[in-house]
């Protein structure tokens, strides 16, 4: 079953892919730096492609004084980006891409509604100048990868290639200190050792599930992995740390890492 882009989406996406493997006008959020080297690389730019969620967060109870997980919440948060990543990548089908690079995860509230949050997943679909793309899919899907465009230069040069991007995340309730604990505490220097353990623990979950999401695709590791915390009108005591990164496999033996070079400015 297809995903539920719109009508005019497809329609769009048709019209940059062209007819008789003669494609049309490309749209890239690339900058020129990243679009040469995207192209060096054997790549080309296919088109902008994105997928958006808005999504209701629901409601969850903790207990006051206790460290928790808020798994209905960290349910909602992960479900919301997968469908926004699985409509990036529908797009992508549709221009007939190998992969999509530069990919960028955002989420905002919506000024209407404190309950409704839009997540975003945008990018640049690629294929293959040589026709060998299908080589670089993943269970017949395109490759993912937030790297930049020098970051996917430099990997590829150095013998590897991206399978997909990889993320975990954690909604957690940090309880609070008790009336004796907080009037014990004035005036000392102390660890908060429950606000500790608390924020240990969920980025551990966090951490614990991009790295599962790795082993699913058989990745032998992850680059570029970014640790972000953010709050969406929830409690103050109650954050979710969200996990993000590329996960890559090796491509040949030897992983030669290009000779920097010297570069001097001739402006003033």
């Amino acid at each position: 079953m297809s995903i539920d882009l719109p009508e005019d989406a497809r329609n769009r996406l048709r019209e940059m892919r062209g007819t008789g493997g003669k494609r049309k006008l490309f749209t890239s959020d690339l900058s020129v730096n990243e679009f040469l080297l995207v192209k060096e690389s054997g790549f080309e730019p296919a088109g902008l492609v994105m997928g958006t969620s808005i999504y209701h967060v629901g409601f969850q109870f903790a207990g006051w004084t206790k460290n928790q997980e808020m798994d209905v919440l960290t349910q909602a948060l992960y479900h919301a980006r997968e469908l926004a990543m699985s409509r990036m990548e529908e797009e992508a089908k549709e221009l007939g891409a190998d992969g999509v690079v530069g990919v960028r995860l955002t989420v905002k509230r919506m000024p209407w509604a404190n309950d409704l949050a839009e997540f975003v997943a945008i990018g640049t679909a690629v294929y293959r100048a040589d026709g060998t793309g299908d080589q670089w899919k993943v269970g017949g899907k395109p490759f993912t990868s937030d790297l930049s465009g020098q970051d996917f230069w430099t990997l590829l040069k150095s013998g590897f290639r991206p399978l997909a991007m990889v993320m975990g995340n954690c909604v957690y309730h940090i309880a609070m200190q008790g009336i004796g604990q907080m009037f014990s505490n004035i005036g000392k220097n102390v660890e908060m050792v429950n606000f500790t353990q608390g924020l240990y623990e969920a980025r551990e979950l966090a951490m614990e599930r991009m790295q599962a999401e790795a082993e699913e695709v058989k990745a032998e590791g992850i680059v570029g992995v970014d640790i972000r915390e953010g709050s969406y009108g929830w409690s103050p005591s109650v954050i979710e740390f969200f996990v993000v990164g590329t996960a890559i496999v090796p491509v040949r033996a030897d992983h030669h890492i290009p000779t920097p070079q010297l570069v001097l400015s001739l402006g003033g």
